[in-house]
């Protein structure tokens, strides 16, 4: 046992609580006799599944649902989340694939823009499921980290797991960092990167979201990966968290780079990556960037873009899969 788990033993030792490593996720000890729901429900990590009793005889009817943000870049949807979607419909022939879109703003702005809207919410597109007859939906999440987004996702889970015989929650592209058996997914990403090496005095931004949720420390442990991997050239900032623009710029100086190569780490190169980014705005990265005297190259390509990125993808919906059908 390792000492993190020998801590964590003995702070709860009246509860005689400790996890297990099994599935991709993690689960009480059996030992643990009549354990109230909150303490379930606090140690439920990973992908998660739950099993209605009282549905059991019902025939099997299979769905899997991804579930992502959305873009109103349609070309953006076609090369990263629906391809994405698609790679997964192929690993998964027997299984009728659904991507729902968990931006309500984002759906009614693709309405108004394009005459119409193929993409549903989560909740409508589990109500339908739901009219349609299936019975075991497996989750798929396209976010990045488990943020906020991911938060709405394991919402979406707990509202609706009773309606169904079996269901169960993948984990978005990043969860594990390498703790105890786990896999290191932030490290899998981080190599999965297209991050060409390029001369000395150039340096790569990589732009991230941010978010307000405690999981915005996964920019962080990205960066570590990063520096493991010695690509101290490679530097993650935020629109909306921690670390800013403004925190990398000053170093770029001091360190004496001449050329940034902007790049967005999203899933979609869309808003953020055309406007915030690349765009020609005052207040665009770009030309901030460029006013300090870079040289500034944006990239305006999606995560959803890499077919090692899709495979990943792949893989998370595969962990989502494997526990719903066992």
């Amino acid at each position: 046992m390792k000492s993190w788990k020998k801590l964590l033993a003995v702070s709860v030792a009246c509860s005689s609580l400790f996890f297990a490593h099994a599935d991709a996720a993690y689960q009480l000890n059996e030992e643990v006799a009549n354990p109230p729901a909150a303490l379930q429900m606090a140690t439920q990590i990973g992908v998660l599944k739950y099993e209605n009793p009282e549905m059991q005889s019902r025939a099997d009817k299979d769905a899997i649902v991804v579930l992502s943000f959305g873009t109103t870049f349609k070309d953006q949807r076609t090369k990263s989340i629906d391809a994405t979607a698609q790679a997964i419909q192929a690993a998964h022939p027997n299984a009728k694939v659904f991507t729902a879109f968990t931006s309500h703003i984002v759906i009614k702005h693709i309405a108004e823009n394009e005459g119409s809207c193929d993409y549903m919410t989560p909740e409508e597109t589990l109500k339908h499921l739901m009219r349609e007859g299936y019975t075991r939906v497996a989750l798929v999440s396209l976010d990045v980290i488990p943020g906020m987004e991911y938060k709405y996702d394991v919402a979406l889970f707990h509202e609706y797991k009773t309606q169904f015989k079996k269901m169960s929650l993948g984990t978005p592209l990043m969860y594990w960092q390498g703790q105890e058996e786990q896999p290191d997914d932030v490290m899998q990403v981080m190599q999965s990167l297209h991050l060409p090496a390029y001369k000395k005095g150039t340096a790569i931004l990589l732009m991230a979201h941010g978010t307000p949720d405690p999981s915005n420390a996964y920019y962080s442990v990205m960066q570590e990966k990063l520096r493991r991997m010695k690509r101290d050239d490679v530097h993650i900032y935020t629109v909306e968290g921690w670390p800013r623009l403004e925190d990398w710029a000053g170093k770029m100086k001091m360190h004496k780079v001449e050329k940034i190569i902007l790049m967005p780490l999203m899933m979609v190169a869309g808003d953020h990556a055309n406007n915030d980014m690349a765009g020609d705005e005052e207040d665009s990265h770009k030309v901030i960037l460029e006013k300090m005297g870079f040289k500034v190259e944006a990239k305006l390509q999606g995560l959803g873009e890499s077919k090692r990125i899709r495979d990943i993808f792949v893989e998370r919906a595969n962990e989502a899969w494997e526990a719903l059908v066992n």
